[in-house]
């Protein structure tokens, strides 16, 4: 294999070493600074926000590479909740609150790096990967590598390090970067025995709820220092209301169907002017516990060995209830043979700004012309889990030479038990249509939208009961073992030799049981109706006015699923499993040239990939399970540079082979959308996807807890994943036939980013400091298939899945007198954030408030008041049709969060 350093890369290492080699020379020629009388000094211990910046600060400056670093302190100084809202204020960091397309829910849960996906990320803690689960059903079959941080809460963290260049014995698994979360070691402690607690509570401006927080840590030594035990819980709860809209079609009135030229004929100027025909109001509900903890023993009996055995659990009870009063204009314009005729028309440049769809009074047989419906899922006992079990041994085997074992297991789990779907239409009526902008969210009034009456009595207007239901479980498991050796070489020029070997077995299962409907269940009088209503205050965040909808409760909808709903068969479209053992070995050393020093080192892995998938059979009517394997052995080089020129500046470069492997459901997944006959599936025959990376970067160190970065960087993608479609026959699981869809898969194409981080730490003086940074990346796709279609005008056909070109974050902070304050702004610009219905989905640009004001009471006792989306940010989603007009997919208000901690220490 051959690793090819492209000129100007080589030009810029060659550089940099010759500078770093010149100024040693002058450096050895300088005579030493005469030593000052240490009587005259007094040391200043600093604490707090302050004491926080400059250990990440000496943190990244001492690093192997170009890296950045968050303390305990800095997190327990802002409203950060779980470990990925820390992370999104790093330069080069982006993240999202939720997996995939479906929005957000107030919390960060994905993290990714330099304008890639996350997947492309490796998320490991102590150095070891960590099983994850999802609780959102979506996300569950989608099977993605990347970890849900919203198991992951702040108080586990002792340091996070964000390492941007890989060296060989960094464990493979992200392109552009890792994220290594360590934890407490008991040992470590100052005191022989310490306990934390915090007690609080959050209110949510949405739900207008005020929930409980709790965590609490204790950690005890022997006065030997030879055994010491950590063990630190949590519980979190927080109820979410998320307001939002939600646009499924697009289309003009000319492009439908049955008797729809009656409107076009006494509407000629509707032809190719397009509006919203299914506009979703969406009102969703969850009630949201995180809970669990973290138990370290550590063990040094001797001089030179050190075990220590870990165990962490993290479950996310995450019930959830969405609702969506859907108009549907479309129903009653084909489906009314007597013809139903617009009025009230305003349209032109190609879109309807205003229009009014009269009440059908005739509808074809055995269809329904109602303009609206309500889809309601109910999900009780969703979660998600992730534990682990470690073990590490480090062993001084003589003063040049040592050892260090790791060997543990992890698993995480997604599960909705029930997944229980309600699909309801409503009786003919008239509606209201106006729209200002795509940018903008659309006013669609229905006449009986808050009047529906379903029971007993009936309605005879009320004509269709679709439900659906399901049991999904997706677990995630890998068992790991690894040594790892080092041998210090002396005085010479290779300073250090390091080795070591690493095997691991990982599996991830995805199960889907249906749930069967009796025939009584499908009578719309089967279904009690208690006239409930949305908020009255629902869409206020968006721009909405008030408008009275209909919705179902859960309760309702329970017990109509425990009258007529049984467990259903196995749904084998949707069943996969990939099973991948991978070893891995590597060879590096260290060498110093006075002030530089470098790093060269191989790292070879070999993995093998069962995808079991259980396909349709020619008779139409069979499954049988298939397994399609691969196997694969790639060879990470690695090579960096570092240089100190003076005391003060760092120049560091990194030229690198990076590997992650693709996501499980990119590999054997299916998921389907009914009501589109869209959907997405999985290729078992897909790459590892590699790149080769290069880096450089120069820091400035220009004064006591301050410094200036800046970072070049280069990704050149060989075997990204994108997309591509096909068809295919399935099972439609709400009409129980088989039925063609469109189905969207993944492929290897090549990708390329390149990017510049730019950052700056500093105090000012009298309390007050600041930071700031900024990230450009530019990632696209670079295959001929995507070159091509943006020759046919599909301008964001080459554009790369979770690439933010501009990131930018600023925050300023005041710490004296007991009191300490900070502020902090996030922004992000648009990128392609996946899949709906086979539609690109983009995420456009949003920006977020945070803050923190403490006071410390005691140095053991402080009360702090923390704020988090404070300007309660919007978060819009679109698509583009094919002349790249911008369609809104969805707008979600999630509101602001409040939380006031008294946190106590002894």
């Amino acid at each position: 294999m051959k690793v090819k350093l492209s000129p100007i890369a080589a030009a810029v290492t060659m550089t940099l070493l010759s500078v770093t080699l010149a100024a040693q020379a002058q450096q050895a020629e300088t005579k030493p600074a005469a030593k000052q009388d240490s009587t005259q000094l007094e040391q200043v211990v600093v604490t707090g926000i302050r004491s926080a910046r400059e250990s990440s600060i000496n943190a990244k400056r001492n690093g192997e590479g170009i890296m950045e670093v968050i303390t305990a302190e800095d997190v327990g100084k802002m409203p950060d909740k779980n470990v990925a809202d820390s992370l999104q204020r790093l330069p080069g960091v982006n993240t999202i609150t939720a997996g995939g397309n479906e929005g957000g829910f107030g919390e960060n849960d994905r993290v990714s790096m330099r304008g890639t996906p996350p997947s492309l990320t490796n998320t490991l803690i102590n150095g070891h990967v960590v099983g994850t689960g999802d609780w959102f059903i979506l996300n569950q079959a989608a099977s993605g590598r990347s970890v849900s941080y919203s198991l992951l809460p702040s108080q586990m963290i002792d340091r996070v390090e964000v390492s941007k260049t890989s060296r060989a014995d960094t464990v493979e698994g992200g392109v552009a970067g890792s994220v290594d979360i360590k934890t407490r070691s008991p040992l470590n402690a100052k005191k022989q025995f310490e306990a934390l607690a915090s007690i609080g509570g959050v209110y949510s401006t949405l739900s207008e709820k005020y929930d409980p927080q709790l965590s609490a840590a204790i950690n005890w030594k022997n006065e030997a220092k030879t055994i010491g035990v950590m063990a630190q819980v949590f519980s979190e709860k927080r109820t979410i209301r998320r307001d939002g809209q939600e646009f499924f079609w697009h289309g003009s009135i000319d492009s439908l169907w049955g008797h729809n030229d009656l409107a076009i004929a006494a509407h000629p100027e509707l032809k190719g002017q397009v509006m919203s025909l299914m506009t979703g109001a969406a009102l969703f509900e969850q009630e949201r516990k995180r809970e669990g903890g973290l138990l370290t023993v550590q063990f040094r009996p001797t001089a030179g060995v050190d075990l220590e055995l870990s165990g962490f659990t993290s479950k996310l009870k995450a019930d959830n209830i969405n609702r969506n009063f859907i108009t549907t204009l479309h129903k009653p314009i084909v489906n009314s043979p007597s013809g139903v005729i617009p009025t009230g028309i305003t349209a032109g440049g190609g879109n309807i700004s205003a229009i009014t769809i009269p009440a059908a009074t005739t509808c074809d047989a055995g269809a329904t012309c109602a303009p609206s419906a309500t889809d309601t899922i109910y999900r009780p006992g969703a979660s998600s889990e992730s534990q682990y079990l470690n073990f590490d041994g480090k062993f001084k085997i003589s003063d040049a030479f040592s050892v260090s074992t790791k060997l543990g297991t992890t698993t995480g789990k997604g599960l909705t038990p029930k997944d229980i779907g309600m699909e309801i239409w409503a009786q003919p009526a008239s509606v209201d249509y106006k729209s200002s902008g795509s940018g903008n969210p659309v006013v669609v009034k229905v006449a009986n939208s808050g009047k529906w009456t379903v029971g007993p009595d009936g309605d005879a207007g009320l004509v269709q009961l679709d439900p659906w239901g399901s049991n999904t479980t997706s677990k995630d498991t890998e068992h790991y073992g690894q040594a790892d050796g080092m041998l210090n070489l002396g005085e010479g020029m290779f300073e250090r030799l390091k080795f070591g070997a690493r095997y691991t077995e990982h599996t991830r299962e995805l199960t889907q049981y249906g749930l069967n409907t009796a025939a009584a269940g499908r009578v719309p009088g089967t279904l009690p109706w208690g006239g409930q209503l949305y908020p009255s205050n629902y869409g206020s965040g968006l721009g909405l006015p008030s408008i009275d909808y209909a919705q179902m409760d859960k309760g309702t909808l329970a017990a109509w699923s425990a009258k007529y709903q049984t467990p259903g068969a196995l749904l084998n479209d949707s069943y996969y499993k990939v099973k991948e053992p991978v070893s891995a070995a590597y060879v590096m050393t260290d060498m110093v040239f006075g002030n530089v020093t470098a790093n060269m080192g191989l790292r070879a892995v070999h993995s093998k990939t069962d995808v079991t998938r259980n396909l349709l059979q020619a008779d139409k009517t069979t499954y049988a399970a298939s397994t399609v394997s691969n196997t694969n052995t790639e060879y990470l080089p690695s090579a960096s540079v570092r240089a100190d020129l003076g005391r003060d500046i760092v120049l560091r470069s990194s030229l690198a082979r990076t590997m992650s492997r693709p996501d499980f459901g990119q590999l054997g997944s299916l998921s389907l959308d009914n009501l589109t006959h869209t959907g997405t599936g999985g290729n078992p025959n897909l790459k590892p996807i590699l790149s080769n990376n290069f880096d450089v970067g120069a820091e400035w160190y220009f004064a006591p807890k301050a410094m200036v970065s800046a970072a070049l960087f280069h990704m050149d993608l060989k075997s990204y994943v994108s997309l591509g479609t096909f068809k295919g026959t399935f099972l439609n699981t709400q009409t129980g036939k088989l039925e063609e869809y469109t189905l969207t898969a993944a492929k290897n194409t090549t990708a390329s980013v390149n990017g510049i981080e730019l950052n700056i730490d500093m105090p000012i003086g009298a309390g007050f400091g600041f930071n700031s940074n900024y990230t450009y990346a530019d990632g696209k796709e670079t295959s001929d298939g995507c070159k091509a279609e943006q020759a046919k005008g599909k301008d964001q056909a080459c554009d790369m899945l979770g690439n933010s070109k501009n990131s930018f974050n600023i925050g300023g902070y005041y710490e004296a007198y007991g009191f300490n304050a900070r502020v902090a702004y996030n922004r992000r610009s648009a990128f392609l954030n996946g899949l709906s219905r086979a539609d690109a989905i983009y995420q456009d640009t949003s920006g977020t408030w945070m803050a923190s004001l403490g006071y410390d009471f005691t140095p053991n006792l402080a009360l702090t008041f923390d704020a988090k989306d404070i300007n309660k940010p919007i978060l819009k989603s679109y698509k583009y049709d094919g002349a790249n007009n911008k369609q809104p997919q969805s707008f979600y208000d999630n509101g602001a969060q409040y939380y006031l901690t008294l946190r106590a220490k002894y």
